[in-house]
């Protein structure tokens, strides 16, 4: 156990961050999730709000340091990159 005041302060604001860090990373993963499912379904109307959707959530989460800025921009290419392959196949079907 730590013994001075700043430690343990240090250990109560550390612990309040990583629960608020827990929830928003678990969020941006179920919304990324979310996303992909829509667009390997093929319900690609949906998929582009819940695209929208877990972008905003990733770009909240990287200002806020939850996620690297360059792991975010890697996880918005991959989601980018898949709707758009699946927007261009859906309409070289029509």
């Amino acid at each position: 156990m730590a013994n001075t005041k700043s430690a343990l302060k240090r250990i109560r604001s550390s612990g309040k961050r990583r629960v608020r860090n827990r929830r928003v990373r678990s969020e941006t993963r179920t919304y990324v999730k979310r996303a992909r499912a829509q667009i390997e379904e093929g319900e690609l109307e949906e998929a582009q709000k819940s695209v929208a959707q877990a972008i905003r959530a990733l770009d909240k989460a990287a200002e806020k340091g939850i996620f690297h800025h360059n792991n975010t921009a890697r996880r918005k290419s991959r989601l980018m990159r898949k709707l758009n392959q699946a927007l261009q196949a859906e309409a070289a079907e029509a």
